[in-house]
């Protein structure tokens, strides 16, 4: 793993965002907890991927779907078997288990000991329904969280009044056996989706995929990450999932290495007419030309919510050798610019100094009125320049000081993040201007 990833692990856990899982006792192989930062940036990045869904000029509804479903809908699906697994093998000497489109000359790359012939693993998560764990009982995690929404198709086009072209977009989590899990929270065993599934007629599934596909890059773009380091990728023929007709990655440049973060697929009508047949259920539409029944087409966007969460801080992370400023006395400063919109803190309030009771009630009264309209934090310990710091750690967009000319006058310092340039602004005035500040930016 590469230097800048360690690092932005590490400043991860130091500020709250990302957590080893059940770290007191000693880990749990790619697991992670999500901290206070963390949460919110999860909730912001989902909430931005909702808005953007819903507010376009389209029919789209949002369903939210069982993790466990009835094992029948992997049979239809095709995910128990073998278009869902990988071949694994295994190292004699050291025991390691690596997927084998991962080994180089055929030897183990821990050890360089010999291998096993590849086998079949299948990427399900089992578990078992009921008291008794038996053959007769076996239920699976959902690998995906589409399935959820072809089974419940016909149930959101009824309640809905729908008709095509529309979409059915879900949030959650989804599971899979991963035999390697690497890269910190790019590749685990348990991650969120945000999925969307397009239906449409059969003669315009290539105008909708184009669509989509050029709708998803501009997300990744309106959130701040840099175009450069996007790139579309198209899927061999070769290479397709036994669902696809045709498929394109949308790829981040990580520090290690380019790699997916969003799939943009055409799924042909194989979900919909499979679990037609499995369940014999009619999941068909009506021509309103014609009256005869037609299964739609559907277009797929796949996203990661942990992959855009990684893309994002690799994005947003900045290291400055030396520190910032002509008067710095610090070697090296880090700093996230973050999207006001997406920052999981906007606002910090920021007594000059914590020992002056006066100081400290005018920021906490500050802090109090700002709270209710920006996602704010009280920051007293600590010289200013620290807090500052610590702010800049953080991605918090602007920084409040409150100071002795503030009990005179009725002035703060506002400090932007970026250019670290200072402002005198009126108490009064306080939260119309950092509106203004903060719709500046998001659209910049």
């Amino acid at each position: 793993m590469t230097d800048i990833i360690q690092e932005i692990i590490s400043l991860s856990k130091r500020r709250g965002f990302v957590f080893p899982s059940s770290e007191i006792y000693g880990g749990f192989g790619a697991s992670y907890d999500y901290g206070p930062l963390g949460v919110i940036l999860k909730r912001n990045l989902k909430e931005a991927w909702r808005q953007d869904m819903t507010k376009k000029k389209l029919s789209i509804a949002e369903i939210d779907t069982s993790i466990v479903l009835n094992p029948k809908v992997w049979e239809a699906s095709g995910h128990l078997g073998s278009g869902f697994a990988d071949r694994l093998v295994e190292c004699k000497k050291c025991h390691h288990r690596f997927k084998e489109e991962e080994m180089i000359d055929g030897r183990c790359p821990e050890c360089e000991g010999e291998l096993t012939d590849p086998r079949e693993f299948n990427l399900m998560m089992k578990t078992f329904i009921g008291p008794a764990e038996d053959k007769q009982s076996p239920a699976y995690l959902r690998p995906e969280t589409c399935q959820g929404i072809f089974i419940n198709f016909l149930n959101v086009v009824n309640t809905m009044r729908l008709d095509v072209p529309f979409g059915i977009i879900q949030i959650g989590k989804a599971f899979r056996n991963e035999i390697n899990p690497k890269n910190f929270i790019y590749r685990t065993r348990e991650f969120e989706q945000m999925e969307m599934e397009w239906f449409c007629s059969e003669g315009e599934t290539k105008k909708w995929f184009d669509y989509w596909k050029e709708q998803r890059m501009q997300w990744f773009i309106d959130l701040g990450i840099k175009a450069e380091n996007l790139r579309f990728k198209e899927t061999g023929k070769d290479e397709l999932a036994h669902y696809a007709r045709r498929a394109v990655d949308i790829e981040y440049h990580f520090p290690f290495g380019w790699r997916e973060i969003e799939g943009i697929h055409d799924r042909g009508n194989f979900d919909l007419s499979n679990h037609s047949r499995q369940s014999q259920k009619e999941l068909s539409l009506k021509d309103p030309e014609n009256q005869s029944n037609h299964i739609p087409y559907v277009i797929e966007t796949s996203v990661g919510v942990e992959r855009t969460f990684l893309a994002l801080l690799c994005d947003v992370y900045e290291k400055v050798e030396g520190g910032r400023g002509e008067n710095s006395k610090q070697k090296t400063e880090i700093y996230l610019h973050f999207q006001p919109s997406l920052s999981p803190v906007q606002v910090a309030i920021l007594p000059l100094a914590k020992n002056n009771p006066a100081l400290v009630e005018k920021a906490k009264e500050i802090y109090n009125k700002l709270r209710l309209q920006f996602r704010c934090q009280y920051d007293q310990g600590g010289s200013i320049g620290r807090r500052y710091r610590r702010q800049d750690e953080i991605g918090t967009a602007l920084a409040i000081t409150v100071d002795f000319q503030s009990l005179e006058d009725g002035t703060v310092t506002c400090r932007d993040r970026d250019s670290m340039k200072q402002s005198r602004l009126k108490i009064v005035d306080l939260s119309t201007n950092i509106f203004q500040i903060i719709s500046v930016e998001k659209q910049n």
